[in-house]
């Protein structure tokens, strides 16, 4: 039962219980000093001189909803690998419960930004789809984790931890939970069931079709 908030404040959700499902991601800044270009290419040299590592993806879901004072559980999969230790430890940072599942045939994702003069010169991403068996695994967890939870979160970023969207929904309506889907792609087909879906501009309109400011859809 979340309390509602006076004008102006928050709602209290201490007590709001959410389980958050989806693909994690590691987002690594380099922030460097650009004084000349490479004799090598026409591309800056990027002297690097801080860095920083964020939760993304379902991961920085679950850290904001947690920021928001719920209890959160963050459920997904990541590689045997420093990246998936460090999105433990963040996530453990920013109080939120997690079950990565470690699948050792792949990589955890790490999006990699090079930061020079505060703009943006680079990003490099690695990443690599969940092997079956562990997405298997995760799918019987989920339906073990449902009772400790009000609200599923299902964020979808395309990267192939939610392949059993379906039935995930089917098991949280059944259990009686709330369901929201952050979709990704064109095909909603899967997400059917879900009590709210919140895509974006970009992403409505690639499902929908383009429309025009009070003309309805357009071709």
């Amino acid at each position: 039962q979340v309390k509602t908030a006076s004008a102006g404040r928050l709602p209290d959700l201490s007590s709001a219980r959410l389980l958050v499902v989806g693909d994690v991601m590691l987002d690594r800044y380099w922030f460097g000093d650009v004084s000349r270009i490479s004799p090598e290419a026409p591309v800056p040299v990027v002297k690097v001189e801080k860095s920083e590592e964020r939760p993304g993806g379902a991961a920085n879901v679950a850290r904001n909803a947690a920021a928001l004072g719920a209890q959160v559980m963050l459920l997904s999969v990541v590689g045997d690998d420093e990246a998936g230790v460090a999105l433990g430890r963040l996530m453990e940072q920013e109080r939120v419960r997690s079950s990565l599942h470690l699948d050792t045939a792949i990589s955890t994702t790490v999006k990699l930004r090079v930061i020079g003069r505060q703009q943006q010169l680079l990003r490099i991403d690695f990443e690599t789809a969940p092997s079956h068996e562990v997405l298997r695994a995760k799918l019987a967890e989920f339906e073990k984790l449902l009772p400790e939870c009000d609200v599923v979160i299902l964020s979808d970023y395309g990267k192939g931890g939610l392949a059993h969207i379906t039935e995930m929904i089917g098991l949280a309506r059944a259990a009686g939970k709330k369901v929201l889907v952050d979709p990704k792609g064109a095909d909603y087909t899967g997400d059917g069931g879900a009590n709210v879906m919140t895509p974006n501009r970009a992403e409505l309109r690639e499902a929908a079709g383009r429309w025009r400011d009070g003309g309805g859809l357009g071709a």
